[in-house]
């Protein structure tokens, strides 16, 4: 039996299809934008608060002072109490329980609340496009896994691609000058793009893994899957106890670690009798994003977590976040990362301009989907902009998520109205004797 279908239902199933095409291509294009211009994460925290207060070290007393002002003014017992010391990238000195985010003068005071909201909402557009964790991360992890395919077979597709890398005729008409940009830029970029392709699907797929396997064997518990990697997460004791000394395992990574670069100091069920102190340190000439050095509450050394010298597994685990984001090396490292970025960017955009090129070229004419594309490729880094100066204009409390995705949705709205009918190109017809 043969399925009959008339031919506006076919024709609007195919544009169906393509609508679909086009959302994918979307949310790539999105997520290798936020991931460029997040590369500056710290200096856009900079540029948010520049009146917060900056240094280059804050002492172990001030750490220990601070900790014991924060907790004393908890409305609410904090299960994680974090400490920033100040780094190259951000010299600020910052601490973070369950609910809220405070600055640090260099004494140990309390200076001001921490406000950037606006680089969270960035981050969060990238790494999980503003949706639920596990939905947004499972998405984002997809979109690495594409990536990685799109540029594989990418390669296996055009045999010549390599040969001809520098061979560009940017002002050649009828799709071929728009093409070799693409070609171009994706063997320039090709080490750049698998590399930050394959760990964010990494990043993303494990954490998806990771429910999976608590589920299935953990009764739900996810730390307890991550434990081989990064340690176990002691079960907490609800016991009263005294604070725990944060300034005595400072003091023990000064003198026995001095290499080592503090950017954190965490503590575990603070005021309690299972609490815990973790230290974190970053490794100079090393990927890994640090070592996890633990203590007791009273600040004796219990060894690491291996991050450092474990086994390779865990070495590369810890090596994935930096490679990911491009915040080791310095500026230059970060520079590099944002030109790449970009022309990454621009080969997600000229990638979908092609596609929709050859669906022109033999006739099936879509100006609706067209426009609407041109409206994501303009309309992004516009609805950027926006929230920009929603942050400037009404401060840390704007609803950046509501402004960021209903201008964008207008902007597509706009577009897909405003598009014209246009007529396919003719086919030449062969002459015939």
């Amino acid at each position: 039996m043969t399925l009959a279908l008339d031919t506006s239902t076919v024709k609007r199933g195919l544009t169906a299809h393509a609508a679909i095409g086009l959302i994918g291509g979307a949310l790539l294009y999105m997520v290798c934008l936020s991931g460029t211009i997040l590369v500056l994460y710290e200096e856009w925290q900079r540029l948010e608060q520049p009146a917060a207060p900056e240094m280059s070290e804050i002492s172990p007393a001030a750490v220990q002072r601070a900790v014991e002002e924060v907790l004393a003014t908890e409305k609410e017992p904090t299960t994680h109490l974090y400490v920033h010391l100040p780094s190259e990238d951000l010299p600020r000195a910052t601490i973070t329980t369950d609910s809220r985010a405070l600055h640090l003068d260099s004494d140990g005071t309390v200076a001001m609340p921490e406000e950037n909201a606006w680089s969270e909402f960035l981050y969060g557009l990238h790494y999980t496009v503003n949706l639920p964790t596990l939905i947004g991360i499972t998405i984002v992890g997809a979109l690495g896994a594409m990536i990685v395919a799109l540029a594989v077979s990418g390669v296996i597709a055009h045999p010549k691609i390599f040969r001809d890398a520098f061979r560009l005729r940017s002002r050649n008409k009828g799709g071929v000058g728009l093409a070799d940009w693409h070609n171009r830029l994706s063997v320039w970029t090709l080490p750049f793009s698998l590399a930050v392709a394959l760990t964010g699907a990494i990043i993303g797929l494990a954490t998806v893994a990771a429910y999976a396997i608590a589920a299935a064997s953990y009764g739900g518990d996810v730390e307890a899957v991550f434990a081989p990697l990064f340690g176990e997460e002691t079960e907490a004791e609800a016991n009263a106890a005294t604070i725990p000394n944060a300034a005595a395992a400072m003091r023990y990574m000064q003198a026995e670690y001095p290499a080592v670069a503090l950017t954190y100091v965490i503590l575990h069920d603070p005021g309690t009798a299972g609490q815990h102190i973790q230290a974190v340190g970053a490794h100079d000439r090393r990927l890994i994003f640090g070592e996890y050095y633990d203590f007791t509450a009273d600040g004796k050394f219990t060894g690491t977590a291996g991050l450092a010298d474990g086994s390779l597994g865990q070495q590369a685990a810890a090596s994935t976040y930096n490679l990911h984001f491009g915040n080791y090396g310095g500026l230059l490292v970060k520079l590099a990362y944002i030109l790449f970025g970009l022309a990454l960017t621009a080969i997600c955009a000229t990638g979908t301009y092609i596609w929709l090129g050859k669906r022109r070229r033999r006739g099936i004419v879509e100006p609706r989907l067209t426009a609407i594309w041109g409206a994501v490729v303009w309309g992004t880094p516009f609805a950027l902009l926006l929230t920009i100066v929603a942050r400037f204009t009404i401060g840390n409390s704007a609803p950046f998520v509501a402004v960021f995705w209903i201008a964008l949705a207008l902007t597509i709205i706009i577009a897909a109205l405003r598009a014209k009918p246009m007529r396919a190109p003719e086919v030449p017809r062969l002459r015939t004797r």
